[in-house]
């Protein structure tokens, strides 16, 4: 994980990686901003097709000195190399499945889908539309993390 220099007694006092897959920059735009006034520590890095977060993921090309990410944000619908397929690199490639992969979905119809494929994510959670949602979203992600700390530190 990142290190931080400086951490108060209201963040996690860890910064994490998070990678955002989404293809829409205004959405990317959303996340980057919520996560940088939310009080969960991190870095985000964005890349907006399948390929790039498979390049990324495999620190090649462009992110040859890419941090492995703590936690990946992804939307299942890309263009190009689809977001299940990234899904399935990522489960079958260790040291890849040890990740955190919340799945973005429109809809709980979004997360039957991806479960039609055979594949699971650590966590589904429902992308935000409008602009308040995304504090809330941002809270799930952070609440996701907590649960992930703590399991990790009670073993």
């Amino acid at each position: 994980m990142a290190s931080v220099d400086e951490a108060d007694e209201t963040d996690l006092g860890e910064a994490i990686d998070i990678l955002l897959v989404e293809p829409n920059p205004g959405d990317t735009r959303l996340f980057e901003e919520n996560f940088r006034d939310a009080k969960l520590m991190n870095a985000v890095h964005a890349v907006t097709d399948g390929k790039e977060a498979l390049d990324f993921l495999h620190q090649r090309g462009a992110y040859g000195d890419a941090p492995q990410p703590d936690l990946i944000l992804l939307e299942p619908q890309l263009p190009g190399t689809s977001g299940m397929e990234v899904l399935s690199e990522l489960k079958n490639e260790p040291p890849l499945d040890e990740i955190r992969v919340i799945v973005l979905t429109s809809s709980e119809m979004g997360e039957e889908i991806v479960r039609s494929h055979g594949l699971e994510a650590d966590e589904y959670i429902r992308k935000p539309v409008e602009t308040e949602e995304f504090i809330d979203f941002v809270r799930e992600v952070e609440d996701f993390w907590f649960a992930i700390v703590k399991n990790e530190s009670d073993d």
